[in-house]
């Protein structure tokens, strides 16, 4: 069973490098990663205190949530959204 398992799981692994670096439609790749990246990123959510906050709280929670949604968000959405666009177009094919 481990065997089976096995070759099923390096399959599957040779399958996705194989689709994953397919140099095919690398431009339509990119624009329709770049459109479901900014889509995601355009519907963060709003964060609404409960209580009346200290203005000094809610500044710096602002500046944590731009910093996440400017710095750390889009590469780590590019990535994931590459790596779902790449899968289902091999799973079309």
């Amino acid at each position: 069973m481990r065997k089976i398992f096995r070759d099923i799981l390096h399959q599957y692994r040779v399958e996705s490098f194989k689709i994953t670096h397919n140099n095919e439609n690398v431009e339509d790749t990119m624009r329709e990663l770049m459109k479901f990246t900014d889509d995601a990123l355009n519907n963060a959510y709003h964060y609404h205190f409960h209580e009346d906050p200290d203005p000094q709280r809610v500044e710096t929670f602002n500046m944590i949530k731009n910093y996440t949604l400017e710095s750390i968000m889009p590469p780590v959405l590019e990535k994931v959204m590459r790596r779902v666009i790449v899968l289902e177009k091999g799973s079309r094919q």
